[in-house]
């Protein structure tokens, strides 16, 4: 097989699908997945998928604001080699900045292709090896204490290793929010809490000080992101290990933390470094730091959330794993990719290139643009 390829055919589609229940969060509450899914055609049959899940609080990027510029990339990369990913990535940076949501699923696209060419799995393809168990966590959404203990002891009952919460309105509510879950689910099982950014930079040490006698494992993003000079401050007086979130997007936002000895671990997901590409850089920077990390998710579905765990399988520094949104989907449009079995454990495809894909009878159905 040739070792160049060209992209033929660029296809982007809209896929909307509502979720069981509200996802609550500080920055707000979303009641249907709103992604964009992007189709790399080859002039030799090798098709790639990715998948991305904006989110405007976080991104910047809405659905709409994501098909329309996959159109611009679209464009650009048709009659380009794939294969040279570097080359790819630089050329969608060049015609527009951020927008880091389709970036990724362009990104996710090219290296379905390339490992597909090459005749591995994406995580080999990358480095990576299938030699660790991933087990994700699931989430409570905010909402008041008693509710929130409810969910958080149905998930333990489920049989997941660990519960994350979401926090961030009223530190001094999110400790009684804690104390009820914690009082519901017992001391055993790890749970994890997430801001969202919604605590002031002393509510936040106050906050953190008052919870650790819960056994948090650690926290995500417990001030503004634009606040990162004062989260070395935040990490200095937290009894609780601290996660960058928001503030870590790519590999430059990754050297700054570093730099400022900021947190303990990144909570890094492609929809924020633009994709695999970057999400690399940001790995073997950590690796070198002693910085831990999480792979994280927005609202993909199994599709894209594939891609996430051959990702994590690139490095051992990886160690914990939040791919629990494409669980709230009320409908899977995905045809291959992980399966979600008992108690949390994840399955990764052990086929070549991503190994997952959105079958047709979807695809028709779907608002679609060819290029």
């Amino acid at each position: 097989m040739s070792n160049k390829l060209t992209i033929q055919l660029v296809e982007l589609y809209r896929l909307s699908i509502p979720l069981k229940e509200p996802f609550i969060t500080s920055l707000g509450t979303e009641t249907s997945a709103e992604n964009v899914l992007v189709k790399i055609i080859t002039d030799e049959g090798i098709i790639g998928f990715g998948e991305c899940s904006p989110y405007m609080p976080i991104n910047g990027e809405s659905q709409d604001t994501c098909f329309m510029v996959g159109q611009y990339f679209a464009k650009a990369l048709k009659g380009k080699n794939p294969l040279n990913i570097e080359k790819c990535i630089q050329l969608m940076d060049k015609i527009i900045y951020a927008n880091t949501s389709i970036k990724s699923a362009f990104d996710i696209a090219l290296y379905d292709i390339a490992s597909q060419h090459a005749g591995v799995p994406l995580y080999k393809f990358i480095g990576g090896e299938n030699n660790k168990t991933i087990i994700t966590d699931y989430t409570v959404s905010i909402d008041e204490p008693a509710k929130m203990a409810a969910d958080a002891l149905k998930i333990k009952n489920e049989g997941y290793p660990a519960i994350k919460i979401k926090l961030g309105k009223d530190g001094k509510k999110d400790v009684e929010r804690i104390r009820a879950i914690r009082a519901a689910v017992g001391n055993e099982i790890p749970i994890r809490i997430d801001a969202n950014q919604g605590w002031k930079v002393k509510e936040a040490i106050e906050t953190l000080n008052a919870l650790a006698e819960f056994d948090i494992q650690h926290c995500e993003e417990p001030i503004a992101r634009w606040k990162y000079m004062k989260l070395p401050k935040v990490k200095k007086n937290s009894p609780v290990p601290i996660m960058a979130d928001e503030c870590c997007g790519d590999e430059h936002d990754a050297e700054r933390l570093i730099e400022l000895n900021a947190c303990d671990y990144f909570n890094i997901k492609l929809g924020k470094s633009g994709g695999i590409f970057k999400a690399l850089k940001m790995v073997r920077m950590a690796e070198e730091a002693g910085i831990h990390l999480q792979i994280g998710a927005m609202l993909e579905s199994r599709l894209a959330m594939t891609a996430f765990a051959h990702f994590a399988l690139c490095s051992p520094n990886i160690e914990h794993y939040d791919f629990d949104t494409a669980l709230m989907f009320i409908e899977d449009p995905v045809t291959g990719g992980i399966v979600y079995e008992k108690n949390g454990v994840i399955k990764v495809p052990d086929i070549n290139g991503l190994g997952a894909t959105i079958n047709d009878n979807w695809l028709n159905k779907m608002e679609k643009i060819i290029i």
